[in-house]
């Protein structure tokens, strides 16, 4: 049975034109001409900043990048075999497929399970809750998803604010309901923002302006609002220093990582979000440098980068966009993007044709080329929502802490190899226990899905939790692969707890096994009841 509420896109426009219906009507006038000109600086602002920021993806982790950036115009070709455009133009394309701006998000996530392209952190845990039947919103909560806060819809959401020139409430709304395929607070509130401040972009000539607007999309109380006010409040004391901002970021959320929170490595939204914000407001609206401090502050620099020169792309519009940079869009302006039939040029006009469809659904008018957009006032009227609040990492245990664990029946020692040595402990046989004692408040077992992966009971204190089934339709490789927090139960009252995993008989049929691959077991404390000790 599939699980979970199914919440349609096109409710946004419903929603934004009953909200609106007793504001005082503004509009902004934009020519087709000069609309197509910033989707066209969009797309390439994207291509841009993650071409001039692959190179030093997570290579600085918790310190900035002090190395050089090499840039020359050729390298934007390899912009079509990326995953941060591949991605989202997977979800335009889903759209043109069914039913446009009405396709239900149920269509989007099942496309984007079945398509061809591996993914990894929260988007594979989305992929994976559609084929065990857990649906939007579920698939994105944090009950199913341990990467709910992760930084995957913050890099998929450009589109929703291309499409939504000028109606930042329309473009939250929509990204709202599409990002809980694979998100849910603070990593819901990322592609809010980003999208927002797209969709503000098209009628604003400063980055610093659409930033501070932008803010007003989500909730000030939660954890990503706050990254990002600490950037404007840094900026405003001292907008020459970016360096002392990111320091704050860095003390307060440079360990908020849940999901790898053993390593300096950071692919939570909020603090990538943050330096997004830190090029924007820190570039003084020069595309390079924007993208050099979002490089330089490190961690996810090529999705930072694309983020924040995709909003310049806008406000400045393609024709501006220095040649040295561009000049080489022209030559592959034709060429599909990996896994998909869409082309730069295809990218730009499908993207002007469903601006203009929610321009004229969102009350504005097209007449003699000339688009009367109806601008929409932006404040967030929703509940806070925060995943795993209060959480961090108590310790963790690794499979060759033997003595930390138990094990029963047959088990197997297991290692990827080719530089990635971490021990793994295997079941070959329905039966086989995997036990152990813990104190804290949560609890994950990091492990990996497989073609062989089978099924599991897992009980908390001798209840049972859940059933968990690691099978999956590709081999894991080494590093990322599909490796992935396989159960989770992060709402445990803080003290003494037992874990025990029991692999069942049962398997899909497709798997060639009963295999459950364990790599650490990580425990987490309330930093509540810490403090207060």
């Amino acid at each position: 049975m599939k699980r979970g509420i199914i919440v349609l896109p096109f409710l946004w426009v419903l929603i934004c034109l009953l909200s609106c219906s007793k504001e005082k009507q503004s509009f902004a006038v934009i020519s087709k001409t000069e609309l197509n000109d910033k989707i066209k600086g969009a797309w390439a602002g994207k291509m841009i900043g993650v071409m001039k920021g692959i190179g030093m993806e997570f290579k600085a982790a918790s310190v900035t990048y002090e190395d050089s950036i090499i840039w020359y115009p050729e390298m934007i070709e390899r912009a079509l075999l990326e995953d941060d455009i591949y991605g989202q133009l997977s979800f335009m394309s889903s759209m043109v497929r069914n039913q446009g701006l009405q396709t239900p998000v149920s269509k989007l996530a099942e496309d984007f399970a079945n398509a061809e392209f591996n993914l990894c952190h929260a988007n594979l845990q989305a992929r994976k809750n559609f084929f065990d039947g857990i649906m939007p919103p579920l698939s994105g909560a944090p009950a199913y998803n341990m990467h709910a806060n992760d930084i995957d819809f913050q890099i998929e959401s450009d589109y929703i604010g291309f499409i939504n020139p000028g109606m930042p409430r329309a473009a939250t709304l929509m990204a709202d309901s599409v990002g809980r395929i694979m998100a849910y607070g603070d990593g819901l509130y990322g592609g809010m923002f980003v999208s927002a401040m797209h969709a503000l972009a098209f009628f604003e000539k400063d980055a610093k302006v659409v930033v501070k607007k932008a803010l007003q999309a989500i909730p000030s109380e939660s954890q990503y609002a706050k990254a990002i006010q600490t950037v404007i409040d840094g900026y405003e004391q001292d907008p020459s220093n970016w360096r002392s901002a990111w320091q704050i970021l860095q003390d307060r959320w440079g360990e908020s990582d849940l999901c790898v929170p053993y390593h300096p490595f950071n692919i939570d939204a909020t603090i990538n979000g943050a330096y997004i914000a830190m090029g924007l407001l820190y570039g003084e609206n020069n595309m390079e440098k924007t993208i050099e401090i979002a490089i330089r502050c490190g961690q996810d620099t090529d999705c930072n980068a694309a983020n924040a020169a995709a909003v310049l792309g806008i406000i400045q519009g393609y024709e501006a966009i220095d040649e040295e940079l561009k000049s080489h869009i022209p030559e592959m302006a034709d060429k599909p993007f990996l896994y998909t039939d869409i082309s730069f040029n295809k990218a730009v006009s499908l993207t002007q044709s469903f601006a203009e469809e929610n321009i004229l659904t969102n009350g504005g008018n097209l007449e003699d080329d000339i688009y009367r957009v109806k601008l929409q006032p932006l404040l967030f009227s929703g509940q806070l929502e925060q995943a795993f609040p209060n959480m961090s990492m108590s310790h963790f245990i690794q499979m060759s802490d033997t003595d930390l664990y138990r094990i029963e029946g047959n088990w197997e020692d297991f290692r990827y190899g080719e530089g990635d040595n971490n021990l793994y402990k295997v079941s070959t046989t329905p039966g086989d226990i995997f036990e152990v004692e813990f104190s804290g408040s949560g609890i994950s077992v990091l492990g990996s899905y497989n073609i062989d992966g089978g099924t599991a009971m897992a009980y908390i204190d001798g209840e049972p939790f859940r059933e968990f089934n690691c099978y999956h339709r590709t081999e894991a490789g080494k590093w990322n692969g599909n490796r992935q927090h396989i159960i989770h139960k992060m709402d445990l009252a803080e003290g003494d707890h037992t874990l025990r995993i029991v692999v069942s008989d049962k398997k899909e049929e497709a798997s060639t096994g009963h295999k459950i691959y364990i790599e650490r077991v990580i425990v987490y404390k309330d930093t509540t009841l810490s403090a207060s000790k």
